[in-house]
């Protein structure tokens, strides 16, 4: 394949990009605009963001070189456990969540237990987004790696400059409509794939063609590599089920997730949107993930970026462009939604309360910057992409999905229970990743085996239970106004809930 001519498609592609971002720059006139694309976002848009934005380098790149060392097993983070989140949002989450209007899911916080639940999740949220970020930074910049081999370095300076950049333009819109146009070329380099790892394993004289290839994929692959759920021990099947629940509910507390339900332009159609991108999610993210086991048989690589050096050593010229593009538009549009989210969190439930009177999207334009530059920072800390990503997806789990999930289930929340459930789950997860603990009370408890996000999401729970029924016990002096008014604020009471 021609570097060249690969590198001027690129920077076609780069220039489309920015082009539709100028061009969704023209839709806004608010911070509404700017956030939520003007609570306008289409079915078939909606749906295509959702997909687009969590399609990204977690399943193309990352999960295929897990899947390739550690079996099917693997696919639990990446794509079932996130394919698993959409639809579970769709069906539970999304139509009480668009009701409420809201601008980012902080705003959740503040509407049901306060206004300091409002800052403490958004100081536990921006930070979780690092290193999905910083994921979407070193799978990006291994492609420039390995084609052109640019230094990994300076691959990641690139990579956030331009992800930033048309990001910065036109907010959600950009998002949304250079998504739409990703996820077509996203699509159309699956096809190729799958078509050309078939017709390679099928060998040059099979008659059958991709029945054969499928045929001899199944044969050559280990059994043992194609285990889904591992069952030998007990313990096994419980570190299987913990990765799976912090994929599945870790991102349900995600402003990722929320922007698009907030951004849809009716609730309906954000319940449809969640559940048909969940859907569509599983099914083509098991595409790189079964190329990744079926590397090994074809002798392509030695599991780094398997994708990558499978498009160069089996494709032509011509289909080898098609998919390089499909891989950068992918992480590509990850990328921009995981740097607008916490940056949306950051310009609105954090900057807006120090700087009242300056604009709303110029506070959103430097969020912007200062999020891809923490990101950078934590992608030279020198994790693995998937090592990065599960520290992502837990953050949400431990710390924002108990008080979320208790908050939809009721009129009113009490905020010392919501910040108690916060700290916990954080403050366990936390002390036990300090000390390098994967297991609940670490080598103190071994013989329990108990995952410590697992055991981290319970704490929350517990200390949420046990904070509100303190507060009910406790008798009220005349005059008190109650929990909520209590810890809440003018905020909390100039804002009813929109149910």
């Amino acid at each position: 394949m021609s570097t060249t001519l690969l590198a001027a498609v690129l920077i076609a592609f780069v220039a489309l990009m920015f082009g539709i971002a100028l061009r969704a720059r023209n839709r806004i006139a608010t911070l509404e605009d700017y956030l939520v694309a003007g609570r306008r976002l289409s079915l078939p848009l909606a749906t295509a963001t959702l997909f687009a934005t969590w399609f990204g380098a977690g399943t193309l790149m990352t999960a295929t070189d897990e899947v390739r060392a550690e079996g099917l097993r693997a696919a639990a983070l990446e794509p079932i456990g996130p394919g698993l989140c959409l639809v579970i949002a769709g069906l539970f989450f999304a139509s009480r969540l668009w009701g409420m209007k809201l601008m980012t899911l902080p705003d959740f916080y503040r509407r049901r237990f306060g206004a300091r639940a409002e800052i403490v999740s958004s100081l536990i949220m921006i930070p979780g987004y690092f290193g999905w970020i910083a994921a979407q930074f070193v799978a990006l910049a291994g492609i420039l790696n390995v084609f052109w081999q640019v230094p990994m370095h300076h691959g990641i300076w690139l990579v956030a400059a331009v992800g930033a950049g048309y990001t910065l333009l036109g907010g959600m819109w950009s998002v949304a409509l250079t998504d739409a146009a990703q996820v077509v070329l996203l699509l159309a380099g699956l096809v190729v794939l799958a078509g050309t790892v078939l017709v390679e394993l099928a060998g040059p004289g099979a008659a059958e063609g991709l029945s054969a290839g499928f045929a001899r994929f199944v044969a050559a692959v280990p059994a043992e590599d194609l285990v889904l759920m591992p069952t030998e021990t007990a313990a096994a099947l419980v570190g299987w089920l913990s990765v799976l629940a912090i994929g599945a509910l870790g991102n349900i507390p995600g402003q990722d997730l929320a922007q698009r339900i907030f951004a849809a332009r009716s609730a309906r159609v954000a319940a449809a949107a969640c559940v048909i991108a969940g859907v569509l999610y599983i099914l083509f993210g098991m595409v790189p993930v079964a190329t990744g086991l079926a590397a090994d048989a074809l002798g392509v690589g030695d599991g780094q970026a398997t994708l990558a050096v499978l498009a160069s050593a089996l494709m032509s010229p011509a289909m080898s462009i098609v998919f390089v593009l499909a891989l950068v538009s992918a992480v590509m549009s990850t990328l921009d939604s995981a740097i607008l989210a916490p940056s949306s969190v950051l310009s609105n439930n954090l900057l807006a309360k120090l700087k009242p009177r300056a604009s709303g999207i110029a506070l959103a334009r430097w969020a912007i910057v200062a999020i891809a530059s923490c990101s950078i920072a934590f992608a030279y800390i020198g994790q693995s992409a998937y090592e990065l990503l599960e520290t992502a997806y837990a953050v949400g789990m431990v710390g924002l999905f108990v008080p979320l999930a208790v908050g939809l289930g009721s009129a009113r929340g009490n905020e010392g229970a919501a910040l108690a459930a916060m700290l916990a789950g954080i403050g366990l997860w936390a002390f036990h990743l300090t000390l390098g603990w994967d297991t609940f009370g670490g080598p103190l408890l071994g013989a329990l085996w108990l995952p410590q996000e697992l055991a981290a999401t319970a704490g929350a729970w517990l200390a949420y239970e046990a904070v509100a029924a303190a507060a009910r016990s406790t008798p009220r002096e005349a005059g008190d106004i109650g929990d909520y008014r209590r810890a809440g604020s003018r905020a909390a009471r100039a804002e009813p809930l929109a149910e």
